[in-house]
C-alpha cells in the first residue's frame, strides 16, 4: 500500500518537483552557516543600500548586511516557526477532535463551537488578537500560529473519528469489551493519519503565511532576527533604491508556500483510495 502510494506521487512531476524546492529549503536552514557568506548581522556600513554584486549577490539593507546572508539564516527561523507551530497544532488538535468524537453529547458541542468561533476569525486576525495578548517574539508567534492551526486539526480529526467509530468492526472490538483507549490508539488514530498528513503540508505553507504576515506588521520575530516577512516590511521602504531587498524574501515566501500547496494536492491525490485503480 505504501509503495503504491509513493508510486503515484512521484507519477505527479509537479508535486515532486516541489519536494525537491522543499527539501532544498530546508537543506539552506540546516547548513546556512556553511552557504552564507557573511553572518545575519555582520554589518557593513561603507556598503549599505548596496546593488547586487559579487561581494553581495543579493544587495545589502540599510545596515549594509547582506540580504542573501540573511535569507539563508532567515529560512531557519520561518521554517523552524512553521514545523513547531503546526507540530503543535496537530497534536492539540487532534486530541480535541478525538474527545469531541468519543465523548459526544455536550462535550462534542462545546468543543466545536469553540473551535467554530475560532475558525469565524481570519487566520490574521486571530495570529494578531493572540499576539497582542501575548507579546512579540519567536515563541509568541510560534503559539499564536499553533493555536490558528488547532481548529481546523480538530475538526478533521473529529470527522474521521466519527466514520471510523461508526464501521462494523469497532463496534463489535466495542462489544467484546476493548477500552476505549484501544479502540481509539488501535482503530481511530491509524485511519485518520492520512488526512493529518495531507492537512498538515497544506497546513504548513499557511503557517509560513502567517508567521511572515505578523512579523510583516511589526507583531511577530522582531529585528534585528533574521525572518523573511520583517525582511520584507523592511524591504518595501528601499523598494527604490535597492528593490532585490523586497523582492528576495517576498519571492522566498511565494515558492515555498506554493510547494507545500502542490506538494499537499500530490500527498491527497496519491494516498486516496479512491484512486488506487488508476
Amino acid at each position: 500500500m505504501k509503495s503504491e502510494a509513493l508510486r503515484r506521487f512521484r507519477r505527479n512531476k509537479v508535486a515532486v518537483a516541489s519536494a525537491l524546492v522543499i527539501i532544498a529549503f530546508i537543506v539552506a536552514a540546516a547548513f546556512a552557516p556553511l552557504l552564507a557568506p557573511y553572518g545575519p548581522l555582520e554589518q557593513d556600513l561603507a556598503n549599505n543600500y548596496a546593488g547586487p554584486s559579487l561581494e553581495h549577490p543579493l544587495g545589502t539593507d540599510d545596515l549594509g548586511r547582506d540580504t542573501l546572508s540573511r535569507l539563508f539564516y532567515g529560512s531557519r527561523v520561518s521554517l523552524g516557526i512553521a514545523f513547531t507551530s503546526v507540530v503543535i497544532g496537530v497534536f492539540v488538535g487532534a486530541v480535541l477532535g478525538l474527545i469531541a468524537a468519543y465523548f459526544g453529547g455536550i462535550v462534542d458541542s462545546v468543543i466545536m463551537r469553540v473551535m467554530d468561533v475560532m475558525l469565524a476569525l481570519p487566520g490574521i486576525l486571530l495570529g494578531i488578537a493572540i499576539v497582542v495578548v501575548l507579546g512579540n517574539g519567536v515563541i509568541n508567534t510560534v503559539i499564536a500560529v499553533a493555536i490558528f492551526s488547532v481548529p481546523t486539526f480538530a475538526r478533521l480529526v473529529r470527522g474521521s473519528a466519527l466514520a471510523v467509530l461508526q464501521l462494523d468492526y469497532v463496534m463489535a472490538s466495542r462489544s467484546i469489551g476493548a477500552s476505549g483507549l484501544r479502540i481509539v490508539l488501535g482503530h481511530v488514530v491509524p485511519n485518520s493519519l492520512t488526512p493529518l498528513i495531507v492537512q498538515s503540508t497544506l497546513q504548513l505553507g499557511v503557517a509560513i503565511l502567517i508567521a511572515s504576515g505578523l512579523s510583516f506588521l511589526g507583531l511577530g520575530v522582531q529585528p534585528p532576527n533574521p525572518e523573511w516577512g520583517a525582511m520584507l516590511s523592511k524591504g518595501r521602504e528601499l523598494v527604490r533604491s535597492t528593490p532585490v531587498a523586497a523582492f528576495a524574501p517576498g519571492m522566498a515566501i511565494t515558492i515555498l508556500v506554493l510547494s507545500f500547496s502542490l506538494v499537499g494536492d500530490g500527498l491527497r491525490d496519491a494516498l486516496d483510495p479512491k484512486l488506487k485503480h488508476r
